[in-house]
């Protein structure tokens, strides 16, 4: 139950990142804080998500990261008032990456068999 909500939160957040990412950037939702930290946290949220929907593919999960922050970015470039920026894409991969280290990371110690006896 927890896999499949997972997985269907993961894809609804990277629908609504593309959304957000390539919209008009009137509409794009802000915090308050630096864009930055929008875009690492978006993403790594994300990560987290799809890495607890899909535990046995975490390497594929990275990947999936990867493509959607550099073709997110890149896809800004067909947008007259976006702008696509190395750095920008560096912070959104950065945090889907770590979004799949942590969550896999806590999947893994969840796992573990505690220690027998004293």
């Amino acid at each position: 139950m927890i896999r499949s909500s997972a997985r269907l939160c993961g894809w609804l957040l990277l629908a609504l990142i593309a959304i957000a990412t390539l919209a008009p950037i009137g509409l794009r939702p802000q915090t308050g804080g630096p864009a930055w930290i929008e875009r690492f946290a978006a993403f790594l949220v994300m990560g987290a998500t799809f890495a607890v929907g899909y535990p046995a593919r975490t390497l594929r999960v990275a990947c999936l990261m990867a493509i959607a922050a550099l073709g997110l970015e890149l896809g800004q470039t067909l947008s007259p008032d976006r702008h696509a920026r190395s750095a920008d894409a560096m912070e959104k991969l950065l945090g889907g990456v770590a979004g799949v280290v942590v969550a896999s990371g806590v999947d893994r110690r969840r796992n573990v068999a505690p220690p027998r006896g004293f």
